[in-house]
């Protein structure tokens, strides 16, 4: 019930904030979303493919997310004829508080059932993942890290059950699990694979098992958003190309009207020369002021310039990363440049004002480092860690999404309080309750500090 109230008042807070432009239906409903709802680096699509749809999603990266919300865009379309407002934000809202609630439930779940911890210990620590700042604002923005984040932590829990009985994920339950996760975003189904092959160890490779359960689906979506792109993005990216070509010839013309205008220059070729040389200077001028722009320089070097290498980062410094974004704005909200996106106008590196601020990250990441080793014999602890490990490698080895890493907070940051779990699990068995009774008051206090300076940000961020 806390959890339920906890996600009204975060969602309140974001459709109160944009109401008055957001429910007035209007023609363009992309643009208008996109250049209003700025909340750090979430984009909005879901509101614009829910109000209006289309597979306005990287089809690579999320294949079967556009078709998930299509029930919800016929729900908009009929709520929409019936009041005359866009419902998109409602409809959003209601979605976002399902996936808080069964987040918490699925947590205290693992915590309670698989871990074994009591009920004090198990709500503590549920509460603990919900008052990190980027958890809150995952779960209460139009952005597809809050479905996803409560269904890697279903699968999680699903995993552990089937460890607890020593059963094994079956072949239907794997491709159930990999649709939904993967068709939400592709790099979760491999940590349900992960999580497979934790469970099912060495059956994991039984032919039947890898080819019907891992192999065909994979290859299944792969080529499920390759037909997407082609039959719904190429054509689109085909046609602005031509009204970009048509309209820069427009403009070249344009251009050349006014310049021979300009010089008086009456041989032809002659103009033309001069005319191709001021394009040149104009061309490097263009290339220099968008260079010094936000959305080029906070973008880091990739490795290569392939279809998907683009998407990685050898520049970004990764330990200046690690501890201020990583660890430090997924879990405590920056106050300078607050909430801000990357590309528009926030550094990527921002430091906090207060050392009080690091001893809170210093001391959540010494009990995340202190509970991996007391449950280093767990292979519950091992599974969760392994899509944790997967998502570092991803984002600080190869550096996807790097310059703003925080926005993938809730993609991970569940395994921090399981880990502890398993600290508190150890300290329970110890026959003197003194550390055990330490270690809860800090997490107390932990959980009351991070709740009132993230929710105070957010708020302020919101609402002034």
């Amino acid at each position: 019930m806390v959890a339920l109230l906890f996600s009204v008042l975060l969602n309140g807070l974001v459709v109160w904030t944009y109401a008055d432009k957001f429910m007035p239906v209007s023609h363009d409903h992309w643009q208008l979303f996109i250049r209003h709802f700025q909340v750090s680096g979430f984009d909005p699509i879901t509101y614009a493919i829910i109000t209006d749809w289309q597979t306005g999603y990287n089809v690579y990266r999320h294949p079967l997310l556009a078709f998930f919300v299509w029930p919800f865009y016929l729900l908009n379309q009929g709520l929409t004829a019936l009041f005359g407002v866009n419902c998109v934000q409602l409809i959003c809202a209601v979605l976002l508080i399902f996936c808080t609630v069964y987040s918490f439930v699925f947590l205290y779940r693992i915590l309670r059932e698989i871990i074994e911890l009591n009920r004090t210990d198990s709500t503590l620590l549920s509460a603990l993942l919900f008052s990190f700042g980027y958890v809150m604002i995952s779960l209460s923005v139009p952005d597809h890290f809050g479905p996803s984040m409560m269904l890697l932590i279903c699968a999680l829990y699903l995993s552990g059950k089937c460890m607890q009985k020593g059963r094994t994920l079956n072949i239907l339950q794997t491709i159930l699990l990999f649709f939904f996760t993967a068709g939400i975003s592709l790099n979760n189904g491999i940590k349900i694979f992960l999580d497979a092959f934790f469970v099912n160890g060495k059956r994991f490779f039984r032919p039947k098992y890898l080819l019907l359960a891992v192999i065909v689906p994979a290859l299944a979506m792969w080529g499920f958003a390759r037909w997407e792109y082609k039959t719904f993005v190429w054509p689109k990216e085909m046609a602005r190309k031509e009204i970009k070509e048509k309209k820069d010839k427009q403009q070249k013309a344009a251009a050349y009207k006014a310049f021979k205008d300009t010089v008086g220059i009456k041989d032809s070729a002659t103009l033309e020369k001069a005319f191709k040389a001021e394009m040149k200077k104009r061309m490097w001028a263009k290339y220099r002021a968008d260079h010094k722009k936000p959305w080029n320089q906070h973008t880091g070097k990739p490795i290569a310039k392939g279809e998907f290498s683009r998407w990685t980062d050898i520049s970004t410094p990764r330990w200046d990363s690690m501890v201020e974004n990583l660890f430090g704005e997924s879990i405590q909200i920056h106050e300078d440049h607050l909430l801000g996106d990357t590309l528009r106008s926030r550094p990527v590196i921002i430091r906090y004002n207060y050392w009080l601020n690091y001893i809170v990250e210093a001391l959540l990441v010494g009990l995340f480092l202190w509970g991996i080793w007391e449950g280093r014999r767990e292979r519950f602890l091992w599974m969760a860690l392994a899509g944790f490990l997967f998502d570092m490698a991803l984002h600080i080895g190869l550096g996807f999404g790097i310059n703003e890493v925080y926005i993938m907070a809730a993609h991970w940051v569940f395994v921090i309080p399981i880990a502890i779990g398993y600290l508190f699990k150890k300290l329970e068995e110890q026959e003197h309750s003194a550390p055990l009774r330490i270690v809860r008051c800090l997490g107390v206090c932990l959980v009351l500090f991070l709740l009132i300076w993230n929710l105070a940000l957010y708020v302020q961020f919101l609402l002034w």
